[in-house]
């Protein structure tokens, strides 16, 4: 082979010599320079330098992730026009029955995130319906009830946030049966969204509304432990029970008021 073919001969060559590659990470076509080759097997630029960045920077990584979380609940609150912090009490509370469940870091920054963002999908739904002040019609509650779908398809679409998609999905879902979009009963709602609904309820009723002051504690206890069976999961009950103290205490420092 003489010099001018070989230089000729270089990773581009390749690709276009003997036809194109596939990507080892994406699948992604590559018909020319440039890319990576590792050991008989290629890679795009896009995914050789999210590999290089992953390796340079694990923790610069998990924090962006967090911060786009967090920018994303914030979002939310703006669009409802929210000034409280219902979003991140109820991701903080939730972790607080979750890790009665599980001590796997990850699985509790997705816990964390599916709670944070659980109604995400309301940035989907028109201002005439998220903000209406008074009742919604059968055909706005139709609208409003698509929010869990139009959320997990916004989180789903993100790797890093497939589980925390799935909480987001299902955050509406009854023990019963009784919730929304799919009807999900028992142990086919998943057991993060499980314990969310005891936490969601506790952080509504504790809550100040336009229509009512904020209850008791106990109030709100006592509701969640009528429901038992029905709305709330008995297992997602006896874990908020065993951990009524820090709870208590949570929505003290919330309500401004030294704990019941």
């Amino acid at each position: 082979m003489d010099g001018a073919a070989s230089e000729r001969e270089g990773p581009g060559a390749v690709g276009r010599t003997h036809g194109a590659r596939a990507c080892r990470h994406c699948g992604a076509t590559i018909n020319a320079a440039p890319f990576a080759r590792e050991g008989e097997e290629y890679c795009c630029e896009g995914c050789y330098l999210a590999a290089r960045g992953e390796q340079a920077w694990p923790a610069a990584k998990a924090e962006l992730q967090a911060g786009f979380a967090e920018a994303l609940a914030a979002a939310l609150d703006a669009r409802e026009r929210e000034t409280g912090l219902h979003s991140k009490r109820v991701a903080c509370h939730t972790l607080v029955l979750a890790r009665r469940f599980s001590s796997d870091a990850d699985e509790l920054r997705q816990v964390y995130w599916g709670a944070l963002l659980h109604d995400i999908g309301k940035i989907g739904i028109p201002d005439a319906i998220l903000l209406k002040q008074g009742p919604l019609s059968d055909e706005e509650w139709r609208v409003m009830r698509t929010h869990p779908e139009i959320g997990h398809r916004i989180l789903a679409a993100t790797p890093w946030l497939a589980q925390a998609a799935e909480i987001v999905l299902t955050h509406e879902e009854r023990f019963d049966g009784g919730g929304y979009p799919r009807g999900l009963a028992g142990m086919a709602v998943p057991l993060w969204s499980r314990l969310f609904a005891v936490i969601d309820t506790l952080d509504a009723m504790t809550s100040d509304r336009p229509y009512r002051k904020a209850l008791p504690f106990d109030a709100a206890k006592a509701e969640i432990v009528a429901l038992t069976g029905r709305q709330f999961d008995p297992a997602a009950v006896d874990a908020f029970l065993a951990q009524e103290g820090t709870l208590r205490e949570m929505v003290s420092v919330k309500c401004g008021r030294p704990p019941d």
